[in-house]
């Protein structure tokens, strides 16, 4: 069985492209989910892309990537903010993780400087907009080369 990269999503990020445009951009999850599918065959990637508002959702595909994927790209929304579940099991994935932040989340509020997720992540991509995706597709390409 191949391997997949898992792209996951937390919540509200089902409302791309509609949810607060000029922060988020106008391309909708379903548009971000093809530039992903085709990053990662310029990659030669096979791509399992998730989103949930629930967090245990996230965990079960975290979970599951443990025995199915070559790494982990996430953006856990809100969540990052806040869950110690999701920094738990990202913990015991043991290939790359990448966070990622659509928006820069440090000219944000104050409570988005603290990521629960970060000191468990490869590394961190934060305020290219829809680009950030694309970037950490690339990292982990390179990554799995290295």
């Amino acid at each position: 069985m191949e391997k997949k990269l898992y792209i996951l999503n937390g919540p509200n990020l089902n409302l791309l492209g509609t949810r607060e445009p000029e922060k988020y951009g106008t391309t909708t999850i379903k548009e971000l989910e093809v530039l992903c599918k085709n990053q990662c065959k310029k990659n030669i990637l096979h791509l399992l892309f998730f989103q949930s508002n629930f967090e245990g959702n996230l965990i079960e595909k975290i979970h599951q990537a443990r025995n199915n994927a070559c790494g982990i790209i996430i953006n856990a929304g809100a969540l990052t903010h806040t869950s110690v579940a999701i920094l738990d099991a990202l913990t015991m994935f043991d290939g790359p993780k990448i966070e990622i932040h659509i928006t820069n989340v440090y000219a944000r509020e104050s409570f988005r400087h603290k990521s629960y997720i970060s000191p468990v992540s490869t590394g961190i991509i934060a305020g290219l907009g829809i680009n950030s995706y694309l970037l950490a597709i690339d990292a982990i390409k390179k990554i799995l080369d290295d």
